[in-house]
């Protein structure tokens, strides 16, 4: 897996996002709009994950759109990923868009290395994700969820769950005296990815987002 790392590289808080291409084009912007949200040193590390779908996915499920099926790769994803938080002295925080909040919410439950987890967009449609969060214990205190307003409204039998998984994942983890917010925005799952994710990284660490 490649990485990009941006920021201080020297700081003592660690952001880590999963990416792929798409997120890379606006990951400065996203870096920008954190040093704006927030009056915090930061190093972001960006790690590139080569197959979507299979790096990402907690665990084994068929297509819900396209062909391509999920491969259950976390576990390694996840494994990588660790190899960055090895220095005791930092702060760590774990994020992401889309299938990679989902991975970070999921990682969340696996270890407590991450003070916060940022999921923007997740996808909390996934199938079988809303009994696992209900069924295992999260090692985190800090999570921040997003959605986009128009997300739900889709044809997609599976997706149309969005919003009611979402709701439900934010009123579990206050249940479970999480630090949790869950913040909705203007249009559909493509709209601002970067900017989104910026929020959720700045309100994880300690920074009420700006309007």
């Amino acid at each position: 897996m490649n990485i990009s790392r941006y920021g201080n590289l020297d700081a003592d808080i660690v952001l880590i996002q999963p990416v792929d291409d798409h997120d890379l084009a606006g990951i400065e912007n996203e870096v920008a709009e954190i040093q704006r949200l927030t009056n915090q040193d930061f190093c972001l590390i960006a790690i590139r994950v080569g197959d979507w779908n299979t790096d990402l996915s907690p665990w084994k499920a068929p297509a819900v759109f396209g062909k391509e099926d999920f491969g259950g790769g976390a576990d390694r994803t996840l494994k990588e990923v660790l190899k960055y938080t090895e220095d005791p002295a930092k702060t760590y925080y774990i994020g992401g868009y889309s299938l990679a909040a989902l991975f970070a919410i999921w990682a969340v439950y696996q270890t407590d290395v991450f003070m916060g987890a940022a999921a923007a967009s997740p996808s909390v449609w996934f199938p079988g994700f809303a009994d696992y969060m209900k069924e295992n214990r999260i090692r985190t205190g800090k999570v921040y969820l997003s959605l986009g307003d128009r997300e739900e409204k889709t044809r997609n039998p599976v997706m149309a769950t969005v919003g009611d998984r979402i709701r439900e994942a934010h009123d579990l983890l206050k249940e479970q005296g999480v630090n949790t917010i869950l913040e909705w925005n203007q249009g559909n799952h493509f709209r601002d990815a970067d900017i989104r994710t910026a929020r959720g990284f700045a309100w994880v660490m300690g920074e009420k987002a700006a309007e």
